[in-house]
C-alpha cells in the first residue's frame, strides 16, 4: 500500500495505528526513512505514546555500539535508514533472526526521496530485504508514505517489486499558504563574457531571515548545501548583532507592546487579530539593486547595508495596504539605525524596527503614506496605533541575545545537538533556522509561520514538502521561493503556471541498471546464496548480469546457485548515495586524520587540487589529488569563494533504441559512450557570485557508458539560419546549456546529474546534433524521461531563454558553471531561432 497525500495530512497516523497494533500482538516493525532527523522525530512521537509493550529504538550511525545489541535483541519497532539496512542489518541478518521471524510490516516513509541512482539502489535493497524475510518465514506488508506524487502506485511497484494499492484522496484541513516567487536583482558585477551577475540566493535568504526574525515570524530557511546553510545563519546572525548593538546603544529601555508580553492575561491586540497569522506591517526596507552591487551580506559588518528589496514576481505593491497571512505583499520589517530614545510614540516614529517588534499584532495606519516600493514613507505614526506597557521599574534590556534567535541545522552535527535545535525551534526559543533538506521530510516542527527556499529544490514534490513545513498546525503561512542565477529558477519565477495547478513529477528510477543491480546481486549472494527462484525478485535482466559477474570472478556458479567468492565485504561494491567506483580517501595533511571518502567518478569534480571541500561544517582546501594512491590531501582553510569543476566532453553513439520525428528534425534515445576530462575549475566569490578566476587542471579523461537523448536537424533546416548570420555552433551550444538547466523540471534530477554535448556537425550523425545524457554509469532514467517529454521540455527551454532580461546571455539562461569551453561560443538569439526551427510544425 502507498499513501500519497500532502504534508500534515495524517500519513503518520495511518501507518502508526496498524504498526503499534502489530507490536502489541507480538510482531515487529521496520521503519525506513531517508534522514536521521525524521527517524529521531518519529521515535519521539512513539515514546510520547507511553505504551509499555512498544519498545521503539533508532538503529543508525548515531546509535552507540553498546546499544545496538539491545536493539537487535529486544526492540520491536526499529527505525533505520537504507544505508544501515544495506551495510549492517542485511549482511548480519542471522543476528536479527528473531526480529525478522516476527516482522509484520515495513514502513517506507517519505519514499518520494528515493529517486534517480539513489532510488535505484534502495529498490534493490528492498528486494534483498524481501529475500531475507522469506528466509525466516515472514511476509511483511510494505506500507509506503509519500508527499503527493504522480502515479504513486506505479512508482511504489517499481521501488519494491510488489503489486501496490494506492490512497491519494486528501481531505485533511489546512490553512492557506501564500507563495511568493522572489528574483534577486542583477548587480553591476560581471562574469564571463561581460554577463551580468545576480545577487546570490543565499545573500537574499539571509536578509529575509533576519527581517522575519526581527518581526517575530518563526521561519525556516531551506538552503541547498551544508555550507550555504551555515553561511545564511552566520550572515543573518551578524545582521541581528548589528541591530542589537544599535538598540543597546540608543534604547536602554525598549518599549514592549502589551499584546506580546509572555505572561499577560488580557492582551490589547486589535479586534480583528487572529493568533498564529503572519501579518508583516513594517516600513518598507531596501535591498541591493543593480546600482548597489556591493551591498552583499557579509558577516561582522559594522552597519547593516541599506539596500532595496525587489518586488516578488507576481506580487504588486499597493499603497495604504496592510498585508495579511493570505496576502503578504506588504513590506517586511527592516533594521534601521534608531534615533535617540524618547516617548513611546516618538520611538514608534523614529525607530520602525522597535515599533513593530511584533508586526503580526501591529495595526495598520491607513493615513500613513507609502513609498515607491510599496512601504510606508517616513511619516509620523499616530500615538494610538500601538498600546505600550511601560512598567514602573523595567528590567535592563539584554539585546545581546537577539542573534541567538537564529541557528543552522544540517547533517554532520552531533545527534544531541540536532535534537536540541529541533526542540528549540518547536518551543520558540529559536525563531529562525537555516537548514539543508534534512528538515524537509516529515519532521514535526509545528508552529512555523514562514519558509524561505533558497533556490529551486529540484522537484515540485520537494517544493510543496518544504513549503508545507509552515502552517502545520492549521494556521495560514508564507513560503518564498528565492531564485538562483540558474535557467530553471529564472524560468519558474517568470512562468508561475509551471508550478501552480500542475501535478508533481513522476519519480524516475531504474532498478534494472546493470551498474546498480550487479553490486546488489553480489551482496545478496553473500547474505544467502542466490538460486534460480530468486531471479524474478531482482528483475528481468538478472540472469544476464549474473553471467557477467561470474565471468569477472565476483560470483561462482555451482549446482546449488551463485556464491560470493571474495574475502572482502560485498556491500562495499555499492555506494548507494554515490556513483560507485573505488573511493578516494580524504585525509587532512597536517594530522593524517581521515575525514571521509569520495567515490572515484566524483573525485575529479569535488576533490581536485584547489577545490573547496566541506566536511561536517569544516572547510578545507584540497592540496593534492593522487588518483593512483586513492587519496586527496586537504588542509583547513576559510576561503571566501566556491569552486566549480569544468570539463570538456566527447560523445559517441553506441546504439539507438528509439527515434521519432520532431519538427524538421529527429529525436533519438539510446546508449552512448561519453569521454569527459576535467580541465579547470572556476572560482566564484561566496556572497556575490563574482568570478575570481579559472584555474587549469591536469586530470586524465574518464569514460562513461550511459544513456542519452539527442536531436538532430538536417542541413536544409539550418541553412537559412546560417544565411541569416547565426553562429550555428554557438546557437547549439546555448540550446544545450539551457536544455540541461530545464530538464530537472520534467525529470526528477539535478542539473549536476546530467551533462550535454553539442556540435554543428557530429561524426556519428553527420548533422547538427545536441545531446543530453545521464551522468551515471548505465543511466538513471533522466534522459529517457526527457525523450518522452521532449516537446514540453524544449518549449520550456526556448521560453526560459527568451524571458531572460540579459542581452547576450548570462548564468540565468544560457551560461553554465561547468562548461569546459569557458561558455564560448554562445549565441542567445541563435538558440531561440534554432529551437523555433526544431519545434515548428511540419
Amino acid at each position: 500500500m502507498i499513501i500519497s497525500t500532502g504534508t500534515a495530512s495524517g500519513k503518520s497516523l495511518a501507518y502508526l495505528t496498524p504498526a503499534v497494533a502489530s507490536c502489541l500482538d507480538g510482531g515487529t516493525i521496520l521503519y525506513l526513512t531517508p534522514t536521521k532527523a525524521l527517524a529521531a522525530d518519529q521515535l519521539r512521537s512513539l515514546r510520547e505514546l507511553r505504551i509499555t509493550q512498544l519498545r521503539a529504538a533508532c538503529f543508525d550511525g548515531d546509535t552507540p555500539f553498546e546499544e545496538r545489541t539491545w536493539v537487535r535483541q529486544h526492540a520491536n519497532y526499529v527505525l533505520t535508514n537504507p544505508d544501515m539496512l544495506h551495510r549492517s542489518v542485511l549482511p548480519r541478518h542471522a543476528q536479527w533472526s528473531s526480529f525478522f521471524r516476527r516482522l509484520r510490516m515495513v514502513v517506507v516513509d517519505e519514499c518520494h526521496g528515493y529517486r534517480g541512482v539513489f532510488g535505484s539502489h534502495v529498490a534493490q535493497i528492498l528486494r534483498r530485504l524481501r529475500r531475507v524475510c522469506a528466509r525466516y518465514g515472514s511476509r511483511p506488508t510494505f506500507l509506503l508514505a509519500s508527499a503527493t506524487a504522480s502515479e504513486p502506485g506505479a512508482f511504489a511497484m517499481r521501488l519494491t517489486g510488489l503489486e501496490m494499492d494506492e490512497v491519494t484522496t486528501d481531505a485533511s484541513p489546512k490553512g492557506s499558504t501564500t507563495i511568493a516567487l522572489w528574483e534577486p536583482p542583477l548587480t553591476e558585477l560581471r562574469g564571463e563574457g561581460g554577463a551580468p551577475v545576480r545577487r546570490t540566493a543565499t545573500a537574499e535568504a539571509a536578509d529575509l531571515l533576519a527581517d522575519l526574525v526581527l518581526a517575530e515570524v518563526r521561519t525556516l530557511a531551506f538552503v541547498r548545501s551544508r555550507r550555504g546553510a551555515e553561511t545564511v545563519a552566520l550572515t543573518a546572525r551578524a545582521k541581528l548583532a548589528d541591530v542589537a548593538f544599535s538598540l543597546s546603544t540608543h534604547h536602554p529601555r525598549p518599549p514592549t507592546p502589551t499584546d506580546h508580553r509572555p505572561n499577560t492575561t488580557e492582551p490589547t491586540a486589535p479586534a480583528d487579530h487572529q493568533p498564529n497569522t503572519v501579518k508583516p506591517t513594517a516600513p518598507a526596507d531596501h535591498r541591493p539593486s543593480a546600482a548597489e552591487p556591493t551591498d552583499t551580506a557579509q558577516p561582522n559588518t559594522a552597519e547593516p547595508p541599506d539596500s532595496t528589496h525587489p518586488t516578488p514576481v507576481g506580487l504588486t505593491p499597493t499603497t495604504n495596504h496592510q498585508p495579511s497571512a493570505a496576502d503578504p505583499t506588504g513590506p517586511i520589517v527592516r533594521p534601521a539605525t534608531p534615533e535617540p530614545s524618547g516617548t513611546p510614540s516618538e520611538l514608534a516614529t523614529a525607530n520602525p524596527t522597535v515599533a513593530t517588534a511584533n508586526p503580526a499584532r501591529a495595526p495598520a495606519d491607513p493615513a500613513a503614506g507609502t513609498s515607491a516600493h510599496g512601504g510606508r514613507a517616513n511619516q509620523p505614526a499616530p500615538e494610538s496605533s500601538l498600546t505600550w506597557a511601560l512598567p514602573d521599574a523595567p528590567p535592563k534590556p539584554d539585546w545581546t541575545d537577539l542573534p541567538n534567535k537564529i541557528a543552522a541545522y544540517r547533517a554532520g552535527y552531533l545527534a544531541e545537538d540536532r535534537r536540541l535545535l529541533e526542540k528549540a525551534l518547536r518551543s520558540g526559543t529559536i525563531m529562525g533556522l537555516a537548514t539543508t533538506n534534512a528538515l524537509e521530510l516529515g519532521v514535526d516542527v509545528s508552529g512555523l509561520d514562514a519558509v524561505l527556499i533558497a533556490g529551486w529544490p529540484g522537484t515540485r514534490a520537494s517544493l510543496w514538502q518544504q513549503a508545507g513545513r509552515a502552517g502545520r498546525d492549521g494556521q495560514d503561512a508564507l513560503a518564498v521561493l528565492i531564485a538562483r542565477d540558474d535557467p530553471l529558477d529564472t524560468y519558474l519565477v517568470h512562468h508561475p503556471q509551471a508550478l501552480f495547478g500542475q501535478p508533481v513529477e513522476a519519480i524516475v528510477l531504474d532498478p534494472d541498471n546493470p551498474y546498480v543491480l550487479g553490486p546488489h546481486l553480489c551482496a545478496a549472494a553473500a547474505e544467502i546464496p542466490l538460486t534460480d527462484d530468486d531471479l524474478p525478485v531482482f528483475g528481468t535482466t538478472t540472469s544476464t548480469v549474473l553471467d557477467d559477474l561470474v565471468s569477472e570472478g565476483l560470483l561462482r556458479r555451482r549446482p546449488a546457485g551463485w556464491f560470493w567468492t571474495k574475502r572482502e565485504r560485498a556491500t562495499d561494491l555499492a555506494d548507494i548515495r554515490g556513483g560507485g567506483g573505488a573511493p578516494i580517501q580524504v585525509v587532512e595533511s597536517s594530522t593524517g586524520r581521515l575525514l571521509g571518502s569520495v567515490d572515484e567518478p566524483s573525485a575529479h569534480t569535488t576533490v581536485h587540487t584547489g577545490a573547496v571541500y566541506i566536511h561536517q561544517g569544516e572547510t578545507f582546501l584540497v592540496e593534492l589529488l593522487d588518483l593512483e594512491a586513492g587519496v586527496a590531501l586537504v588542509s583547513s582553510a576559510t576561503p571566501d569563494f566556491t569552486t566549480f569543476a569544468r570539463d570538456i566532453t566527447d560523445i559517441s553513439i553506441l546504439a539507438t533504441q528509439r527515434s521519432h520525428p520532431l519538427g524538421p528534425g529527429t529525436l533519438h534515445f539510446g546508449e552512448v559512450e561519453v569521454t569527459r576530462q576535467v580541465v579547470s575549475y572556476l572560482k566564484r566569490r561566496l556572497q556575490s557570485g563574482e568570478m575570481l578566476g579559472d584555474e587549469p587542471l591536469d586530470l586524465p579523461p574518464r569514460t562513461l557508458r550511459t544513456r542519452a537523448v539527442w536531436w538532430t536537424l538536417p542541413a536544409s533546416a539550418v541553412a537559412p539560419l546560417a544565411e541569416a548570420g547565426i553562429d550555428l555552433g554557438g546557437a547549439a551550444h546555448a540550446a544545450e546549456h539551457a536544455s540541461i538547466g530545464l530538464l530537472p523540471l520534467f525529470a526528477t534530477c539535478d542539473r549536476w546529474d546530467i551533462g550535454g554535448v553539442s556540435t554543428e556537425l557530429h561524426a556519428d550523425t553527420g548533422l547538427l546534433t545536441v545531446f543530453v545524457y545521464d551522468g551515471h554509469e548505465g543511466g538513471a532514467g533522466f534522459a529517457e524521461r526527457g525523450y518522452s517529454r521532449a516537446a514540453d521540455w524544449l518549449t520550456a527551454t526556448r521560453e526560459a531563454i527568451t524571458s531572460c532580461e540579459c542581452e547576450r546571455g548570462c548564468p540565468s539562461c544560457i551560461q553554465s558553471p561547468k562548461c569546459g569551453n569557458g561558455n564560448e561560443p554562445l549565441d542567445k538569439r541563435g538558440a531561440v531561432r534554432l529551437l523555433n526551427t526544431l519545434l515548428s510544425p511540419q
